[in-house]
């Protein structure tokens, strides 16, 4: 797997760092709606945690276009 959960999680942790420099976790947790303990398991790319609360922190990033481009196929001229 190219990316694994742990990535993902951690690649959370620091765009919530770069975007809002001054919220802690449960700051941050508070602005997506999200329960704490679920936003921890979220930086730690925990599987049991649904990927609606993933697309709530993405919408609150303002990265929710790329989130809904993670199953898009590319397209394929030459096999359509």
């Amino acid at each position: 797997m190219a990316i694994s959960l742990s990535e993902i999680g951690s690649n959370l942790r620091l765009s919530r760092k770069k975007s809002f420099p001054n919220d802690s976790m449960s700051a941050f947790a508070l602005r997506c709606e999200i329960g704490l303990s679920t936003y921890k398991k979220m930086e730690k790319g925990d599987l049991s945690v649904g990927m609606y609360q993933y697309f709530k922190a993405a919408e609150v990033l303002g990265l929710q276009e790329q989130f809904t481009e993670l199953f898009k196929m590319k397209e394929d001229w030459f096999n359509d």
